[in-house]
């Protein structure tokens, strides 16, 4: 029998604990859930760092620049101002007003959520359900397939030819259609190709979309991030300006660097809009009330909100053309970007081609098998120019290198 005093009572509780309790066992609703493969390579890229390894990270799948200062005076006077308790869970009024003004909807249309992710997530969930299948333009986020699944749906891949910049067709569409497609998720420009549809492109899968009676939910947070043409809204496309069976969602992460601020929204009818509030009303309720009025000057302040995003966007295009001559030059295949900040580049076996240009050359990449497309890689240019011309041109030795 220990008749020290000085026994720690807490390690004993832990070993009795854990000793008797029984093994986890994760519930049916996560145990076929991945690990998102981008929060992956960001926690290996910082372990090496901590390890004290020099990485070029270009992985990262979020603008490299400052919120907008006006974007942050505005939370600091709204944190001031004592804007920091709950507000409706769909998003204050001013915000959702701002929003609606932008799309032409009302703002009863709206749900603000935390983070686009928390909007696609509560639109999948509200929409689709067991049976149901959801055609996924492949390769595409990762999160796309996950949230379908945890909607206890299919999703079900529909892959793009590599001529077209891995985009897909109507026709395409249509032949992995069954009688149980009941959904299209759409993502343009798009992560991780940055390939964009055009006008008629999409235009012909949302006419599709219309004669099928298929739900579309549209993820344009990467809208305000194109090159050569804009990218167009599937807001403005869809036939006879019908929006009944559109979800719209966007947000203020990517196009204003705010990505921490956790802001995005839905617009869509206002059944299915407040099927999705009554969702997030037993989940997170509303977002964070600072961030909320962040979001407001970002969507008000439209000279300043203008300049940033042309700032950025013109340094994005430098660094995305410099890439692409040391990969033309190199002879490599990859998607030629319209917008957003990421280059797909094809390597062969990406999970293999990743882990050596991590390991032995110190340049963080995200394997293509993480959007359902194991031979590419996706590398981002939201990273200073120097480390992307030197990132790129370590991926560019690897790849001629011999095996």
């Amino acid at each position: 029998m220990c008749t020290d005093s000085a026994v720690d009572e807490d390690a004993v509780t832990y070993i009795v604990t854990t000793t008797l309790a029984p093994a986890f066992a994760p519930s049916a609703n996560v145990s076929h859930i991945k690990e998102s493969a981008t929060l992956a390579v960001a926690s290996r890229a910082r372990a090496l760092k901590a390890a004290g390894r020099e990485i070029l990270d270009l992985g990262a799948g979020e603008p490299d620049f400052d919120t907008p200062e006006f974007i942050r005076r505005a939370a600091q006077k709204a944190i001031d101002s004592g804007a920091t308790r709950y507000t409706a869970t769909e998003g204050i009024l001013p915000l959702r007003q701002a929003i609606a003004a932008q799309a032409n909807a009302d703002p009863a249309e709206v749900v603000v959520s935390t983070g686009s992710k928390q909007s696609l997530f509560n639109a999948c969930f509200a929409l689709f359900g067991p049976g149901d299948e959801v055609l996924v333009p492949t390769p595409s986020w990762t999160s796309y397939y996950e949230m379908v699944s945890l909607a206890r749906a299919k999703a079900v891949p529909v892959h793009g030819h590599v001529t077209r910049g891995l985009k897909v067709t109507a026709d395409e569409l249509a032949r992995a259609a069954t009688s149980r497609t009941k959904g299209l998720m759409l993502n343009s420009p798009c992560n991780p190709t940055g390939s964009a549809y055009d006008t008629n492109e999409l235009s012909e899968i949302l006419d599709l979309a219309a004669s099928k009676g298929w739900w579309v939910i549209s993820d344009e947070i990467y809208q305000r991030i194109a090159y050569e043409y804009p990218a167009p809204s599937a807001l403005s496309l869809m036939p006879d300006g019908s929006r009944d069976r559109l979800v719209l969602v966007n947000g203020v992460a990517k196009s204003f660097a705010m990505t921490g601020w956790r802001i995005g929204w839905a617009i869509a009818q206002r059944p299915v809009a407040a099927a999705m509030n009554a969702l997030q009303s037993h989940t997170t309720s509303n977002p964070a009330t600072p961030s909320q009025y962040a979001a407001l000057a970002a969507l008000t302040d439209t000279a300043a909100a203008d300049a940033a995003i042309a700032h950025m966007v013109a340094t994005f295009r430098e660094r995305r053309d410099a890439a692409m001559t040391i990969l033309d030059s190199a002879g490599v295949t990859y998607v030629r970007p319209d917008g957003a900040f990421y280059l797909y580049v094809r390597v062969g076996d990406g999970d293999a081609f990743a882990t050596r240009l991590l390991d032995a050359h110190g340049v963080a990449v995200v394997p293509g098998s993480a959007f359902l497309t194991p031979e590419w890689v996706r590398l981002s240019y939201a990273a200073p120019t120097a480390t992307v011309i030197e990132g790129v041109k370590r991926l560019t030795l690897l790849l001629k290198s011999p095996a």
